[in-house]
């Protein structure tokens, strides 16, 4: 089933998400619903916070959907080690249409739970390490805008102010 996508704007996605303790049926469908709602939207990552849903939890497939092993759903996510810097550009799947440059680790290793409440370790680099550090931002509250400058951000907002006020948000 795809999900709505909550948009800038809405409280939800500046809240910090919940751990997530229950590993059942519900989960799994939540996990099935975020990956369809991710490959139609389409983007290559999805965090609970983006459709609704205040549990720390993410979705990701930076590959090309037809290899299982960049599909991946991270649960209770922890960024133990990010090192290295990579520029560029980004958008994110509740800021429709908007992009702009960002600096992210070059790697990133993350702790994580997987579907069955198994801990694993992803380790990560390029678009991955990129993917995998925004999405554990949404899970914190944080937006790729924070990232801005205040001046930048500033006309962000006021760009978003426009599209909603024109009804294209």
């Amino acid at each position: 089933m795809i999900l709505d996508i909550v948009k800038y704007g809405d409280p939800i996605l500046t809240r910090r998400a919940d751990e997530v303790k229950e590993f059942d049926r519900e989960l799994h469908l939540l996990i099935d619903n975020m990956f369809e709602t991710m490959y139609v939207a389409p983007g290559v990552g999805l965090a609970a916070p983006q459709v609704g849903v205040l549990k720390r939890l993410f979705v990701m497939d930076c590959g090309s959907k037809k290899d299982p092993k960049h599909k991946v759903a991270l649960i209770n996510p922890v960024i133990e080690l990010g090192e290295g810097e990579q520029m560029g550009e980004e958008g994110c799947l509740s800021f429709p249409g908007i992009f702009f440059e960002v600096k992210r680790p070059e790697r990133v290793v993350v702790r994580a739970q997987d579907i069955d409440g198994t801990e694993f370790r992803l380790d990560v680099m390029d678009l991955e390490a990129r993917c995998a550090a925004h999405e554990t931002d949404h899970l914190d509250g944080e937006l790729f805008i924070d990232y801005l400058s205040p001046l930048k951000r500033d006309l962000v907002k006021r760009k978003i102010k426009k599209r909603i006020k024109h009804g294209d948000w």
